[in-house]
């Protein structure tokens, strides 16, 4: 859909003190428009090098100004990890809070000794830098439940409990490898976050305050 929010702002009006969204918008939107959207249930925008007819990095420092007295966050989708390298030094200077989703598509075989991997942990230290645990499936070199994987998540999860969420990727949309059963997704919730503390962390709590939800919602 590109720029165009419609379907989700529909969505939104549907239940509004239970969903949440985030905006493909353009830098140069009048604020109005902006304040619109974020009373209708808006809480972020994101920015792509996956997808076109977005919004790219070249917005980034725009969109975290025209955003960030709404509290906004901005939402990293790269195509390849070696972009969160690129950006690095521009996200250390913004103020917005940012999510790295699809853990800024660091792959299995990559690991933590990878430069984009290093990169990752030293962003966690700015505490504007929130990693989403999602469609780990599409980096993993190996079989479910993707050992692989468990090094990088291992080592986020013990810095930064409090800058971690999960997501399910449904409905795994431009999908390379067989769709995944989303039941075996949530399975690995515990394998991932070992404790409860973590869990309620990354399910509840973290979300909660990332997307503007009232403490009734999240209790």
């Amino acid at each position: 859909h590109g720029t165009d929010n419609s379907a989700t702002l529909d969505a939104l009006a549907r239940d509004p003190q239970r969903l949440r969204g985030v905006a493909v918008i353009p830098s140069g939107l009048p604020e109005a428009e902006i304040a619109d959207m974020h009373r209708r249930g808006m809480r972020g925008c994101r920015m792509s090098t996956v997808v076109s007819g977005g919004a790219s990095f070249d917005h980034l420092e725009r969109l975290s100004a025209e955003t960030f007295d709404l509290g906004w966050h901005l939402v990293l989708h790269f195509n390849r990890a070696s972009e969160l390298v690129d950006v690095a030094a521009r996200l250390e200077r913004i103020r917005s809070p940012f999510v790295l989703d699809h853990m800024a598509r660091i792959g299995g075989a990559e690991g933590v000794e990878s430069l984009p991997f290093k990169v990752l942990m030293s962003l966690l230290d700015t505490d504007r830098c929130y990693v989403k645990l999602a469609s780990l499936y599409r980096l993993s070199a190996l079989p479910y439940p993707h050992p692989d994987m468990m090094p990088m998540i291992e080592r986020v999860v013990e810095a930064r409990p409090d800058r971690v969420i999960w997501g399910s990727n449904w409905p795994h949309p431009i999908c390379p490898v067989p769709i995944p059963n989303d039941g075996d997704l949530v399975d690995l919730i515990p394998l991932w976050l070992p404790d409860a503390q973590a869990q309620h962390l990354a399910l509840v709590e973290t979300p909660a305050a990332l997307y503007g939800f009232d403490a009734d919602v999240a209790a």
